[in-house]
C-alpha cells in the first residue's frame, strides 16, 4: 500500500477518534457559555423532563445579563467554578455516557472581590425602589439601610407562621408530631408540591412545617394558618390585617378579580369581610405571575428588623438548616434561612452561628413595583455581606 496513504489513513483515524472522544464536565460547562443558545441535544431526555430548555436558557441569559463578560471555567474541587466580569459562580455538572447532560445546578454568584460596608451600602443605595437592610451582631448593629422600613417580603413571612406554631407547642397545646389530615380548601399554588397530595393525607406539624420553610411550600403554609389561627399570627404582626393565606394573595392578584382587587384596596376595615367570599373564587393560572409584578400592594409588610426579631426566636429548630439560602454551611457553626420572593419582590434573612460562637442575622429586602429586579446583583450583593462576617 502507498505509505503517504497509510499515513493519510493514520491521521483520519486519530481525527475520528479525537472527534468521538466523549465530551469533559469542563467542555460541556464550557459551551453554554460559548456556543449561544443552549441546543437540546446537548442534555439527556430524563434532564429536560424535569428542566424545559427555556427553563435553561432563561438562567443563562440572567447569569450573562447580570455578572457581564463571560471569562471561564475553572475546576473547584469535584466540582466548577464559572467566572463573569463581576462574579464568579460555582456549578455542578454531571454527564450520561454520551455526553449529555443530566444534571446540571448553579449555585447564587459569589463576589470577586470584597467591599467595605461602606461600598455595600452605596452599592444597595443604587437599587432602584426600595431597600432594607439589617446586619446584627447579636443584638449590635453592624450595619443598616433603613431597617425599620416596613416592605413586601414574600414567602418570608412564613416565619411568623412558624413562630405562632413553636410558640403553641412550646406552651403545650400542640405537639410536632401532632397529625392533622390534609383539607382541599387549604391547597394553594406552587412553590411546593402539598397540594399534589390527595385531600385527606395524614401529615404531621412538623412535616407541615419543615415543607413550608424548607421548600417554601404554600399548601402547608395556608394548612398551619389555619391550624395555629389567624389571629394567632396576626399577633406577631399586626400590621398585616388579615394576615392572609398564600391562596386569599393568589386569588386577589388574578386579574380576573379586579372587582374583588378593588374593593380589598378600598375598604382596609372590611377587608376580613371579604375572606370567605374570597375563598369560593377559583385559583388562576400559575402564568399570571410569570410576567412582571402584579398587586405588590397584596402582600405581607415586615421590616428588617422584625424578621431578625422573628428569625431569632425559631433559628434553633432543626427545620430552619435544611435549605441554608446563599450562605456555605462549612464557613458556619450554624446556618437558619428563610427568603422570600415574587416580581418585584425579594428577601434573603440568614441566621448565623459563627466558628468561635459569634452569631449573626442578615436580612436584606428589595421592593420594585415598576420592574422584575435584578437577583443576581441583589445575590452578590448579599454574600458579600455573609462574606465579610466570616
Amino acid at each position: 500500500m502507498n505509505p503517504m496513504r497509510l499515513v493519510a489513513l493514520f491521521l483520519f483515524g486519530a481525527l475520528w477518534a479525537v472527534a468521538q472522544a466523549p465530551l469533559t464536565p469542563k467542555a460541556a460547562l464550557e459551551r453554554l457559555f460559548t456556543e449561544r443558545p443552549a441546543r437540546a441535544e446537548w442534555f439527556a431526555p430524563i434532564f429536560l423532563q424535569q428542566v424545559p430548555l427555556a427553563q435553561v436558557e432563561a438562567i443563562l441569559q440572567q447569569l450573562l445579563g447580570g455578572l457581564g463578560r463571560y471569562e471561564g471555567v475553572e475546576p473547584d474541587g469535584p466540582n466548577f467554578r464559572v467566572n463573569f466580569e463581576r462574579g464568579v459562580v460555582p456549578a455542578q455538572i454531571s454527564l450520561d455516557s454520551e455526553g449529555r447532560i443530566q444534571g446540571l445546578f448553579f449555585r447564587p454568584p459569589q463576589p470577586k472581590a470584597a467591599l467595605t460596608p461602606e461600598q455595600l451600602l452605596a452599592e444597595y443605595r443604587k437599587l432602584p425602589g426600595e431597600v432594607s437592610v439589617l446586619v446584627l451582631e447579636g443584638p449590635r448593629e453592624r450595619l443598616s439601610l433603613n431597617p425599620d422600613r416596613a416592605l413586601a417580603v414574600g414567602s418570608s413571612f412564613k416565619l411568623a407562621v412558624l413562630e405562632a406554631l413553636r410558640q403553641q407547642v412550646e406552651a403545650g397545646q400542640r405537639r410536632w408530631s401532632d397529625t392533622v389530615p390534609l383539607r382541599p380548601e387549604w391547597k394553594s399554588l406552587p412553590s411546593g408540591t402539598l397540594q399534589n397530595l390527595p385531600d385527606g393525607t395524614p401529615l404531621s406539624l412538623e412535616q407541615y412545617a419543615t415543607q413550608m420553610i424548607s421548600i417554601s411550600d404554600n399548601t402547608a403554609t395556608d394548612a398551619l394558618i389555619s391550624i395555629v389561627g389567624r389571629a394567632e399570627v396576626e399577633k406577631l404582626s399586626p400590621r398585616n390585617r388579615p394576615f392572609l393565606t398564600t391562596r386569599e394573595a393568589f386569588v386577589l392578584k388574578n386579574p380576573q378579580n379586579r372587582e374583588w382587587l378593588e374593593r380589598y384596596r378600598a375598604n382596609p376595615s372590611e377587608r376580613a369581610a371579604l375572606l370567605p367570599q374570597l375563598a369560593r373564587l377559583p385559583l388562576p393560572d400559575v402564568s399570571v405571575f410569570a410576567g412582571g409584578p402584579v398587586a405588590l400592594d397584596v402582600e405581607w409588610f415586615f421590616s428588617t428588623r422584625e424578621l431578625c426579631a422573628l428569625m431569632e426566636r425559631v433559628q434553633a429548630l432543626p427545620l430552619m438548616s435544611l435549605n441554608p439560602g446563599l450562605a456555605n454551611p462549612a464557613d458556619w457553626q450554624r446556618v437558619a434561612y428563610k427568603g422570600g420572593s415574587e416580581p418585584g419582590v425579594l428577601n434573603l434573612t440568614t441566621w448565623l452561628i459563627a466558628k468561635d460562637g459569634r452569631q449573626y442575622c442578615v436580612s436584606a429586602t428589595w421592593n420594585n413595583p415598576q420592574a422584575r429586579l435584578d437577583e443576581n446583583r441583589f445575590f452578590l450583593l448579599y454574600t458579600s455581606l455573609l462574606n465579610s462576617l466570616k
